[in-house]
């Protein structure tokens, strides 16, 4: 099933936002989120899942609500949520993916 797309500035589960890099493509006045966008923590690059192959912007895949990312940069200090800060939030009616 599509899921809800993931934007600049939506939270990760680390408390972090998402700094997305691709600027003219907008979901609900926001860029849009690809995969590799990083976070304001430092690192957490984010990576894209179900929409590999099926919905990119600029060429790259999408990011949607819940998938996972790479360990930020409070990782080592802190553990926890910071060694995979997944995208928690999203739009709330635009979609990509899957259906």
């Amino acid at each position: 099933m599509a899921q809800y797309v993931h934007r600049q500035s939506d939270s990760r589960s680390c408390g972090a936002t998402t700094i997305a890099r691709v600027s003219n493509v907008r979901v609900n006045n926001r860029n849009i989120s690809v995969d590799g966008d990083s976070n304001t923590h430092g690192g957490g690059n984010l990576k894209a899942s179900i929409t590999v192959g099926k919905v990119r912007a600029n060429g790259i895949p999408v990011v949607v609500l819940n998938d996972s990312a790479s360990p930020d940069s409070l990782c080592h200090v802190v553990l926890g949520a910071h060694c995979e800060p997944k995208a928690t939030s999203a739009s709330q009616n635009v979609r990509a993916g899957n259906g």
